[in-house]
C-alpha cells in the first residue's frame, strides 16, 4: 500500500513537473515573441524618427535657399529701382521744357509700374516654388506615420 501511495505521489510530482516545464517553455516562447515584436516596433519608430529629422533638415535647407533667393531678388530690384529713379530725375531736371519733363515723368512712371508688376509676379513665383520645395520632404512623413501606427496595431 505504501508503494501505491509513493507511486501515486511520484506520478503527481511528474505531472506537476511536466506542467511546469510546459508553462516555462510556453512562457519563454511568448516572452521571446513579445520581445522580438517590441524590438521590431522600436526599430520602426527609430527609423521613422530618423527619416523625419532628415525630412525637416531638407525642408529647412530648402526654406533657407528660398529665403536667400527672395532676398537677392528684392535687393536687385531695390538697387535697380534706385538707379532708374536717379537716372529719371537727372533726365527730368535736364529737360528743356515742361512738356518734355512731363513726358519723361510719365514714361518713368509707366516703366517703374511695369517693372514693379513684373517683379511682384517673379517674387510670387519664387515664393510658390520655395514653399513647394520646403513642404515636399515633410509631406511623406504624415503618410509614414499613419503606416507606422497601422503596422503596430496589426502586429
Amino acid at each position: 500500500m505504501a508503494t501505491k501511495k509513493a507511486d501515486a505521489a511520484r506520478e503527481g510530482i511528474s505531472h506537476t513537473v511536466e506542467g511546469l516545464e510546459t508553462v516555462m517553455k510556453n512562457g519563454t516562447e511568448q516572452f521571446r515573441t513579445g520581445f522580438e515584436k517590441a524590438v521590431k516596433n522600436y526599430d520602426q519608430f527609430l527609423g521613422y524618427g530618423k527619416d523625419t529629422v532628415n525630412a525637416y533638415v531638407k525642408a529647412a535647407n530648402a526654406a533657407g535657399k528660398g529665403a536667400e533667393t527672395l532676398h537677392n531678388e528684392l535687393y536687385a530690384y531695390s538697387r535697380q529701382s534706385i538707379e532708374d529713379t536717379l537716372a529719371a530725375t537727372k533726365a527730368i531736371l535736364a529737360s528743356k521744357s515742361v512738356h518734355e519733363a512731363f513726358e519723361l515723368q510719365t514714361d518713368f512712371a509707366k516703366s517703374a509700374f511695369d517693372a514693379y508688376v513684373g517683379k511682384v509676379s517673379k517674387l510670387s513665383e519664387i515664393m510658390t516654388a520655395a514653399t513647394k520645395e520646403t513642404l515636399e520632404p515633410i509631406q511623406g512623413r504624415y503618410q509614414a506615420w499613419v503606416e507606422v501606427v497601422q503596422n503596430n496595431r496589426a502586429a
